[in-house]
């Protein structure tokens, strides 16, 4: 195991050499384990970003790139039951026999084969606005392609984040959510108010970029979404809970009422008005992450 420069706040990326390959991780947290699956795009700076409400003394984030994310090179672990079986082999590598995974967008698929192909490994499974059968990018139009795929792009939305944040939150809430525009201005209003939503979404936006750094693993992510025939989410035996917000512009919210009604015993958490980003900007985002630590930790 090789530690490298790259930092996520308050530790440091480690390259963990598994028996499915190398796979990039980091650990936060001293209590249950509890594997973070990052969405598309992503990497494990947009793990650390989402087990950012996690209790540390009672949950021990495992934070992981997905393979074609920054330190984690694709290589042949292209299938989503591949990275559902790296995410297993990590457990190995760690001496952790069980766990719980928390997985967003992107995320869902590996997340789900983790706990139908390996059932003895996770405690519970929480998936977040998780993609649950086929999924086929909606068209963007060229401002954003251009804005995410670009190194201008890149630039100008780093510069908006340090000099305009609120033009910035306003045009991600915009962006990943379906909001009439009264409900809109409202929510940008009550996000930028509150510190901790808005440094969410500040940070997120680079975690969010195509560069070369994620590329492959974006390109193989749609690719490999768009040919889901079944997850199988019939035979998962894990306490699951789906959360979903009603008014989110990047998945349907039918896939997680899909999921929470295919997986036995599933339990959806449906936040009204909720944009993609729900969990961590919805007006009840703390109660809705209360519930979460608590279906991971089984309580």
């Amino acid at each position: 195991m090789s530690t490298i420069e790259s930092h996520v706040p308050d530790h440091v990326r480690q390259i963990a050499e598994t028996g499915a390959g190398p796979v990039e991780y980091a650990v936060v947290g001293t209590g249950a384990p509890v594997v973070v699956v990052h969405g598309s795009p992503g990497g494990i700076d947009a793990a650390a970003l989402m087990a950012g409400f996690l209790p540390r003394e009672e949950i021990s984030a495992i934070l992981v790139s997905r393979p074609g994310y920054l330190g984690t090179e694709l290589g042949d672990r292209t299938t989503v039951d591949r990275q559902a079986d790296l995410l297993a082999a990590l457990l190995d590598h760690l001496g952790i026999e069980r766990a719980g995974v928390l997985s967003w967008s992107g995320g869902g698929p590996a997340g789900y084969r983790l706990a139908v192909r390996h059932p003895a490994r996770v405690d519970a499974l929480v998936a977040f606005a998780a993609v649950s059968r086929a999924y086929h990018l909606p068209e963007q139009d060229l401002a954003d392609r251009l804005m995410f795929t670009t190194g201008a792009g890149r630039w100008l939305l780093r510069l908006l984040a340090a000099h305009q944040p609120r033009q910035y939150v306003a045009g991600v809430l915009s962006a990943e959510g379906d909001l009439p525009k009264e409900q809109l201005t409202q929510r940008i209003e009550e996000v930028f108010a509150d510190p901790v939503k808005r440094d969410f979404v500040l940070a997120l936006g680079a975690t969010a970029t195509q560069d070369r750094s994620r590329r492959a693993g974006y390109e193989n992510d749609l690719a490999q979404f768009a040919a889901i025939t079944s997850l199988e989410l019939e035979r998962i035996t894990a306490p699951t809970l789906v959360v979903q917000g009603s008014a989110d512009g990047d998945l349907p919210p039918a896939d997680s009422a899909f999921a929470a009604a295919t997986i036995p015993g599933a339990e959806l958490l449906t936040l009204d008005t909720g944009t993609h980003l729900a969990l961590y900007t919805h007006p009840d985002a703390a109660a809705a992450q209360a519930r979460v630590v608590d279906a991971l930790l089984r309580r």
